[in-house]
């Protein structure tokens, strides 16, 4: 495997491809929680966060559910707190709402906590078409915050740096991947 993480990639080519409304789907631990999480895999993944970020921010900022562990994982290595971006309103002040689109179902999100001004670095499990980050930067932005960089753990996104010149913002990830033809694909770059 030429990738510099291996439990990574192995853990990706075994993958198993579905179809979501004609969209093609990848289950994997990292996206979905399922089959498991090994502490090993979790660990590759953190320090890979952690050796490709900047990480020059206030806070780190993950949507739920699978943002979650990676931020985690990434305060415990670093220090720097985390929030979760919430499916749900708790109505408290300041909520920023957003809508998500994904390349498979629309839903709105969620943050709170963030104040003008504030650094944050988004962090996500899987990049695809690029309109989840896009929802989530416009709305910081619109509430104050600067977007210091965009990280995920898996890239399906055609065009990063077109998706960096449209946030602004360095945009990272660990493996650049897809899914044809019903089966994972590990891709350059």
């Amino acid at each position: 495997m030429a990738s510099g993480f291996p439990l990574l990639t192995r853990s990706f080519l075994e993958s198993p491809v579905v179809d979501l409304h004609g969209y093609p789907y990848f289950v994997n631990p990292v996206s979905d929680g399922i089959p498991r999480m090994d502490r090993d895999l979790l660990e590759e993944i953190v320090d890979g966060i952690v050796s490709v970020a900047d990480l020059d921010c206030d806070r780190v900022l993950a949507p739920e559910a699978m943002g979650i562990p990676l931020a985690v994982g990434v305060t415990l290595r670093t220090g720097i707190p985390y929030s979760v971006i919430r499916k749900r309103s708790y109505g408290l002040p300041g909520e920023i709402g957003l809508d998500q689109t994904t390349g498979y179902s629309e839903s709105p999100m969620y943050i709170n906590g963030i104040l003008p001004g504030d650094r944050v670095a988004l962090l996500d499990d899987v990049i695809s078409t690029g309109g989840t980050v896009r929802a989530i930067v416009s709305a910081l932005r619109s509430a104050g915050a600067v977007v210091t960089e965009v990280v995920a753990v898996f890239s399906k996104c055609t065009d990063i740096p077109g998706l960096e010149s449209d946030l602004g913002v360095p945009v990272r990830h660990l493996l650049r991947v897809s899914s044809e033809g019903g089966k994972p694909r590990v891709l350059s770059g």
